[in-house]
């Protein structure tokens, strides 16, 4: 007897992998937990080794269950870009989510790449919170998103780091050692925050919370009243109005990773995750102290010499200044003109 491996049973298997479970998967798949439950019975027997087995209230994929994971993603990778591959030219929108941290330095360069090598994708970028993005991958409302933290999840993807840096108002004083340092930070939960207190309490520095705001502006307006100082990756970009703190304990970078929602075809994960990890890659600034300094021409500059064939990573002169240079989220939508859509997400909360 000939056996086959279907592509909607293979889907199934992958969405109860990156999904945790085969609730979450038939919820993603719009289809019920007995058709999941019965397309991975079908695998199972086609290929005669139990894929997934329980473990207490939830389950996990065997030995051979991880092998076959490692399958049947390259099996639908080359099954959607084949069927892609004979679609007819039509434009499709990919929304591409991403935290004001990353947005206004990563986005314009971002955003030049893959107009050229998306040439049939429109582009809408929406900017938010990290929580809040998550949500909206998890609904299908957002195809991408660049969130700070562990990749700790299947559908992430590790790009690089983000360094980070204190900052204050030009006639901000650090207080006495035994006087708490003011800070200002993001409503919780924020990675930032977090980093923030932690680097300060491992240092013995005491600390309190001087300001809380839900976006970036709010931060750095609060910081510039001189209410403390902020915590913020800005890749070596001063923001208007502050200095760069050297007498606070420099804190461990914040890794960035590259969500994609199930579904999503390969070719654009591949395309955004390549060209954000040459973008962030140690040494890509020239001349410079790597990742972190590479808010600049050295960074886009370096990556634009290591494209794929045929891709050609925009130079900064292609950039208009203000998408260079961004301070924030607003200025950030505005430098992405073109045919290209920018959309803001003020609600939610997380970096």
């Amino acid at each position: 007897m000939r056996r086959t491996l279907d592509i909607a049973p293979l889907r199934s298997f992958v969405a109860v992998a990156d999904c945790g479970g085969f609730q979450r998967a038939a919820s993603a798949l719009h289809l019920s937990q007995a058709a999941v439950s019965q397309h991975v019975r079908r695998l199972e027997s086609a290929t005669g080794r139990v894929l997934v087995e329980r473990q207490g209230r939830g389950s996990r994929l065997t030995q051979d269950g991880e092998h076959l994971l490692r399958q049947a993603r390259r099996i639908l990778g080359l099954h959607d870009e084949t069927l892609h591959s004979f679609s007819p030219a039509v434009e499709e929108t990919v929304v591409i989510g991403s935290t004001e941290h990353a947005a206004s330095q990563l986005l314009p360069s971002l955003n030049g790449v893959l107009e050229q090598s998306l040439p049939h994708r429109v582009l809408r970028f929406r900017i938010g919170r990290g929580s809040r993005l998550r949500e909206e991958l998890d609904a299908g409302r957002v195809d991408l998103a660049l969130l700070l933290g562990p990749a700790d999840d299947p559908r992430a993807r590790p790009v690089g780091e983000l360094e980070l840096a204190w900052y204050s108002a030009p006639a901000w004083q650090r207080p006495a050692p035994a006087v708490p340092v003011p800070v200002v930070v993001f409503d919780q939960p924020c990675a930032l925050r977090t980093r923030a207190m932690e680097t300060l309490t491992q240092h013995a520095i005491p600390a309190v919370i001087g300001a809380e705001a839900t976006q970036l502006a709010g931060v750095q307006a609060a910081v510039r009243a001189g209410i403390g100082v902020g915590l913020m990756a800005t890749m070596g970009q001063t923001p208007e109005g502050l200095v760069a703190r050297d007498d606070l304990p420099r804190p461990e970078p914040l890794p960035l990773a590259v969500w994609s929602r199930h579904g999503l075809p390969a070719e654009i994960t591949r395309q955004v995750t390549g060209t954000l990890r040459r973008l962030l890659a140690p040494g890509a600034a020239a001349g410079s102290g790597g990742a972190g300094a590479a808010a600049g021409s050295g960074a886009l500059g370096a990556a634009a010499g290591s494209g794929a064939p045929g891709t050609q990573l925009t130079p900064p002169a292609q950039l208009t200044p203000r998408a260079q240079l961004a301070p924030n989220a607003q200025v950030a939508d505005q430098a992405f003109r073109s045919r290209r859509v920018a959309e803001t997400t003020m609600a939610g909360k997380g970096s």
